[in-house]
């Protein structure tokens, strides 16, 4: 298994954020995001597009390994 650089590890964070919050708001018809930085707030729409830039990386990563190539940059 490859050790994850800090980009990676922030990506992954943001991911379990967006899905967590999903699944309140799913769930319990409650946003965890915007109960702590406010309703839409400059904030929490820096954090909803955060977390959907990291969604989409993820896309990438996952068809970049599908095809065999690890282009994510390793720690050493």
């Amino acid at each position: 298994m490859r050790k994850h650089n800090a980009f990676e590890l922030i990506v992954i964070i943001l991911v379990i954020i967006g899905a967590l919050n999903w699944g309140l708001v799913g769930f319990f018809n409650f946003d965890l995001v915007a109960a702590i930085f406010g309703d839409m707030s400059v904030v929490s729409r820096v954090i909803y597009a955060l977390v959907g830039l990291a969604g989409l990386y993820k896309i990438y990563m996952l068809n970049t390994c599908r095809k065999g190539k690890d282009v994510a940059p390793k720690m050493e």
